[in-house]
């Protein structure tokens, strides 16, 4: 479904009093501008990406006509060539075209006369159709290239829009970040005297599984259930892992009231951008140091961007859980 992104636009006018008012500086660009920009471009980038999947489409449909045009005309070629096969072996043991005395021998004049029309018949229109099909055949046969041509053209910038249209996607998903709803604040973990975050280890049971987490992941875990992101979470992981789950600094929030399943939608993920926002909105307090989700990264230095660490799965992507890192 295309979107319309729609602007209002605010046209302020000056009026001159009796002395001269100061000329105005030049209006600061609208930091919305480029956010705008983008989405235009998105919205092209799917309108383009339409097109090209229909033409895609078009010309897999005329490519299946075609073969089957092609069958019908190789069947009856094959038909039409046992005809003409049995006429050329009739003519090459009657040593060519039957002698007046052999026709006269079977009936009346005027039926050797027919016979022999009707002989001469057969192989000049057999001969004639055969020849029809032959060339139709060719046609088609080249038809058929010319529209394997078109087909691999038409494949090659379905997936160069497809591409376009995603690349434009991420651009906007990197710019915006997920939003979410007012679910609250979370109380502060405890800091150092100086407001540093004291340095823990791995030492509180881990409720999601068997292993272990540190006091102040436990803390942002427990905050987040309060504020309503119950859903299931697995935080420890093993060494072999790597990453902040063995230290017991992370867990992974599934977006499915199920667990890890696939790509999030619908309801899904309205929850995973909510408790992503909820992180990013709560990071000072809860020590976060960075939150994964939908394929976008933040950190507290740089906001949101794209995150280029997944491999194509939704577990890779993060596109079915949020994953939560603190210090």
């Amino acid at each position: 479904m295309k979107t319309r992104w729609r602007r209002l636009s605010v046209i302020a006018t000056a009026t001159c009093a009796l002395i001269l008012a100061p000329i105005a500086e030049p209006a600061a660009a609208d930091p919305e501008d480029d956010s705008h920009s983008i989405e235009e471009e998105l919205e092209n980038a799917i309108e383009e990406f339409v097109v090209a999947e229909q033409e895609l489409e078009d010309a897999l449909e005329r490519q299946e006509e075609l073969e089957d045009k092609i069958k019908d005309t190789k069947k009856a070629i094959k038909t039409l060539t046992a005809e003409v096969n049995d006429f050329a072996e009739l003519i090459y043991t009657t040593g060519g075209v039957p002698s007046a005395t052999a026709l006269l021998a079977t009936g009346s004049p005027g039926s050797a006369i027919d016979g022999l029309s009707l002989v001469s018949y057969l192989g000049d229109d057999s001969a004639r159709r055969l020849q029809d099909l032959v060339d139709a055949k060719d046609d088609l046969a080249a038809d058929e290239d010319a529209l394997a041509d078109e087909v691999k053209k038409a494949k090659k910038a379905y997936e160069k829009k497809e591409k376009a249209k995603d690349d434009a996607q991420r651009e906007v998903d990197a710019q915006s970040g997920p939003s979410g709803g007012n679910y609250g604040s979370a109380e502060p973990a405890p800091r150092n005297p100086d407001g540093s975050w004291p340095s823990e280890s791995c030492s509180v049971d881990d409720p999601t599984t068997g292993g272990c987490i540190t006091a102040r992941m436990n803390h942002a875990l427990n905050q987040a259930r309060a504020a309503g992101f119950d859903r299931y979470t697995s935080c420890y992981r093993s060494a072999e892992d790597g990453g902040e789950h063995p230290r017991g600094r992370a867990c992974d929030m599934a977006a499915q009231a199920g667990g890890f399943g696939g790509v999030a939608t619908g309801g899904d993920k309205t929850y995973g951008d909510n408790l992503a926002a909820w992180f990013v909105d709560n990071a000072n307090s809860l020590g976060v140091m960075y939150v994964i989700w939908y394929n976008q990264f933040w950190d507290p230095a740089n906001g949101w961007g794209p995150y280029s660490g997944g491999n194509g799965t939704p577990s890779g992507d993060h596109t079915n859980h949020v994953h939560v890192s603190v210090f």
